[in-house]
């Protein structure tokens, strides 16, 4: 009697221990699904036009952002040149894509905007269909208020990559002779950085090119922090604020 009453708890046991087990099988597979039915692959979007490329990211629930225009005479105007993150990547539903679109060769000459005032300088970019970029401004006793001093690209350059103009602006000057306040560099292209300081005669050390780690981009509940754009400035020596002066060597950390 007792031998079979240890056989029949040990078995009513074992079946208990089976649908447990089940259990946890079913609840691990339903989470598996749960988890993998949300995410999806990044499509190829290079060469499709906007209009393509948005249909094709809406249908797996992925949104899509232009975030660059850039002039390219290997892809046609309004198609994506790049995106981010890459074809093949698994992401959440949802998920951001970042492109860039193509405005296909440059078409424009750059005007000239150095020596008149930074509104003006905005206007005539405008009106051939350019947009301005980053504004500097440098304390300079040499210039009224608001006088463009250097610009990037050039004027009448050909075979620019943005449709954009960056520019040196005269901010006011209470500064000693000789002297300037060293401007916040951080994000601008290392040529035109270059550029505008050496206007003034700051000169620049050979610039320092470094990686620039960015986050998982199929991990985190918000999307990543944009990564530094490759030839931008993302350190500087002497700090924006501290006082330069034509002796002073610039030293500049260029993301890669």
């Amino acid at each position: 009697m007792p031998r079979r009453f240890l056989f029949n708890f040990f078995r009513v046991a074992s079946l208990l221990l089976l649908l447990v087990v089940v259990a946890l099988l079913a609840a691990i597979t339903t989470m598996h699904f749960a988890i993998h039915g949300a995410e999806v692959q990044v499509p190829a979007l290079k060469n499709m036009t906007v209009a393509e490329a948005r249909s094709q990211t809406s249908g797996l629930d992925l949104n899509l952002d232009v975030d660059n225009r850039y002039y390219s005479s290997e892809v046609a105007a309004g198609h994506i040149l790049t995106q981010s993150p890459p074809a093949g990547t698994i992401v959440r539903r949802e998920w951001r894509v970042r492109v860039s679109e193509s405005l296909g060769p440059q078409k424009v000459e750059v005007p000239d905007t150095v020596g008149g005032q930074a509104r003006v300088a905005a206007l005539k970019l405008r009106r051939v269909g350019l947009e301005v970029g980053s504004i500097v401004q440098l304390p300079w006793s040499g210039a009224e208020e608001g006088t463009v001093l250097a610009q990037d690209p050039p004027a009448h350059a050909q075979g620019i990559e943005r449709p954009s103009v960056n520019l040196l602006v005269a901010a006011p000057g209470a500064d000693a002779p000789n002297g300037y306040v060293m401007p916040d560099l951080t994000g601008v292209p290392i040529v035109t950085a270059q550029a505008m300081l050496e206007k003034v005669g700051i000169k620049t050390a050979p610039p320092v090119f470094v990686d620039v780690p960015i986050g998982n981009v199929g991990s985190g509940a918000m999307p990543p922090r944009p990564p530094a754009v490759p030839g931008s400035v993302v350190e500087q020596n002497p700090a924006a604020g501290a006082r330069v002066d034509q002796d002073t060597l610039v030293k500049l950390s260029v993301a890669k």
